[in-house]
């Protein structure tokens, strides 16, 4: 186990654990099913915390953000509870 130690440099272990946090809210299936607006608002607060202190660059940030919107538009139509939405044509 001790192998592993000191791998990851202090801003690498912070941004692997900023990271970590904004997945495990991406993930967080209740609170988007819940509250879609918070769920939305949560991951790009996240985001944007990361972007202000340094931890992500612009275009980690971007996709960030972007996957939260879609995310959230996903959760606004049900797709928790319908499965995948087909796009309308």
């Amino acid at each position: 186990m001790n192998s592993f130690r000191n791998l990851l440099t202090t801003a690498q272990a912070r941004k692997l654990c900023a990271l970590d946090a904004w997945h495990r809210t991406f993930e967080n299936s209740s609170l988007r099913r819940e509250c879609p607006d918070a769920y939305h608002e949560e991951l790009l607060r996240q985001a944007d915390e990361m972007d202000r202190q340094g931890i992500i660059d612009w275009q980690e940030w971007r996709a960030l953000r972007k996957q939260g919107d879609e995310a959230y538009l996903r959760a606004v139509a049900g797709e928790d509870y319908h499965g995948s939405v087909a796009p309308a044509t």
